[in-house]
């Protein structure tokens, strides 16, 4: 399977959808279903039951997985693509706009 480009951690910008613009750290990233979790970003209402971990229930917003192609990374401020390259003996992403390693 293919490395990745977004890594948790990541600050990055919403390049296409309802939330179009928003910038957000990657709190989670999922592999195998090309899933990115941003914070603020995909905000939904889930109604919870009570449980032992919610005593009351009730209503919660919580951030809903985006499509991993939706996102941009942002690097010194603006957004660029990512590539791979070799130094040395280690793999590294770089960004394209100014081929800065990012690291």
């Amino acid at each position: 399977m293919a490395s990745l480009k977004i890594k948790k951690g990541d600050t990055v910008k919403v390049i296409a959808g309802k939330d179009n613009g928003k910038e957000g750290k990657v709190l989670s990233v999922d592999a195998k279903n090309h899933k990115v979790v941003v914070e603020g970003v995909g905000v939904v209402t889930k109604h919870t039951k009570p449980s032992a971990a919610n005593q009351n229930g009730g209503i919660i917003q919580k951030e809903a997985p985006i499509d991993i192609s939706n996102v941009m990374l942002v690097h010194n401020g603006k957004t660029t693509r990512v590539g791979f390259k070799i130094e040395g003996d280690k793999k590294v992403r770089f960004a394209k706009s100014t081929g800065e390693v990012i690291d």
